[in-house]
């Protein structure tokens, strides 16, 4: 169940109990949306290395990982913020950040976690650079992939996941019917009740 939101020292709304949530398709994506509303209140997802840890398993990237610290979270934070960056930039069709390109290729560059093969079938035990790393890679395969052209930012302006859209006609428009799409639907119907003229009677 989600525990009470925090709010740090930065302003930050740390939501350390709330569940991760994985709409935009793709890794790389879902873990810049970790910080989340962007624009406005900042929901800090990573707000704990066991948050940090939840993610990457909750994710699939890898199937255990070992105790992290703060300074994993930290560094977390630093490689998402880069991805974000970097995405924006592609999305927008802006030059890349050389800071941001650093970052995140450095941490592809960091041994990535090796899969093993047990009785039970595949099994992914990493570190938390190890982790990081799958997720730098993951990031560097979207942005120099095929999937570029369908980055898109969800249209609810509270919001800033951006997600790929494989929808026919890549007509979609919020990053989850769920988790926005309801919502602006609902009060733009409360707008138009509101708006509209009384009933004769």
């Amino acid at each position: 169940m989600p525990g009470a939101a925090v709010t740090g020292q930065n302003g930050d709304v740390n939501l350390d109990r709330v569940d991760h949530v994985f709409v935009c398709g793709h890794p790389a994506l879902d873990f810049a949306a970790t910080l989340r509303a962007r624009r406005t209140v900042r929901f800090e997802m990573l707000a704990a290395p066991d948050r940090l840890t939840a993610w990457y398993v909750e994710s699939g990237i890898v199937d255990a990982v070992s105790p992290g610290q703060e300074a994993d979270v930290e560094q977390a934070r630093t490689v998402r913020e880069a991805v974000y960056q970097l995405v924006t930039a592609r999305r927008l069709g802006e030059e890349y950040d050389g800071a941001a390109l650093t970052v995140v290729n450095n941490a592809a560059r960091k041994p990535p976690a090796v899969p093993q093969l047990t009785p039970a079938g595949r099994w992914t035990q990493a570190t938390p650079e190890e982790a990081l790393s799958l997720v730098a890679r993951q990031a560097v395969e979207l942005l120099s992939g095929p999937d570029v052209p369908l980055l898109k930012e969800c249209g609810n302006p509270e919001c800033t996941r951006v997600y790929v859209d494989r929808s026919r006609g890549t007509r979609r428009q919020w990053c989850g019917m769920e988790s926005c799409g309801n919502k602006i639907k609902a009060a733009a119907y409360r707008a138009r009740r509101r708006t509209a003229p009384a009933a004769a009677h």
